[in-house]
């Protein structure tokens, strides 16, 4: 069974008297383990795709199937718990709280997710270790670079151990040295912690990390590669 499955799907905007097609009958399966990119020009639907994906949006036709359940008919603290609990989510904004750590950043899923402190504690150091932010572990985000800020996102993502992350532009607010460096740590993790990677770029040599690309135009699939796991 894929992890996420989107049947036929579509998403509609109304804009005034305008209805924007946003997402046009897409259907793709998503396995677990997957390390998969969806890719092409501004205003084709990648955010509307990884937010119908992530439980944040809910399509206007169609169906996306997380697991064996249908997104479009949980409630809203249902869908909330799935975000919570098993899918992690990195912005290219890095969205970090300014006065917590770094560490404090990466523990605050958990904290919500009332996981217990010992707990707590073993995963984020864990992680912390595992993007290579050890010594800055007590530095507050105006303290770290863009890079670094990302690696904290990446590891409060993966903080609950979810089956899924999913990333909306993890590089488009670095240069293209750092934007490599954290796509190389995402697909470490990926080998590392076997968690499935699902994210959004402009990277035009993205078939370097990615184990299959989605390409999307005008909101219709416009092609998919593939290549073998290294």
């Amino acid at each position: 069974m894929p992890l996420v499955e989107m049947q036929n799907v579509e998403k509609d905007y109304s804009l005034g008297e305008t209805t924007i097609h946003a997402v046009r009958g897409v259907s793709l399966d998503v396995d677990a383990g997957e390390l998969l990119s969806v890719v092409g020009p501004s205003g084709c639907g990648k955010t509307t795709l990884l937010n119908m994906m992530g439980c944040i949006d809910r399509p206007t036709r169609g169906r996306v199937l997380f697991g064996d359940r249908d997104v479009a008919t949980l409630s809203d603290a249902e869908q909330a718990d799935i975000r919570l609990n098993r899918i992690g989510f990195i912005f290219q904004t890095f969205n970090l709280v300014p006065v917590l750590s770094v560490q404090e950043n990466i523990e605050l899923p958990m904290i919500l997710a009332r996981r217990p402190k010992p707990q707590r504690a073993e995963v984020v150091a864990r992680l912390v270790e595992a993007v290579g932010l050890t010594k800055y572990r007590t530095h507050k985000p105006s303290e770290l670079s863009g890079g670094q800020r990302q690696r904290v996102a990446i590891a409060r993502a993966l903080v609950n151990d979810p089956d899924v992350v999913i990333a909306d532009e993890p590089t488009a607010n670095l240069d293209s040295k750092t934007g490599d460096e954290v796509l190389e740590v995402i697909r470490r993790m990926n080998r590392e912690q076997h968690v499935t990677f699902i994210f959004s770029t402009h990277n035009p040599d993205i078939l370097r990390y990615a184990n299959r690309v989605i390409r999307l135009k005008d909101g219709e699939l416009d092609g998919i590669e593939t290549k073998e796991t290294a």
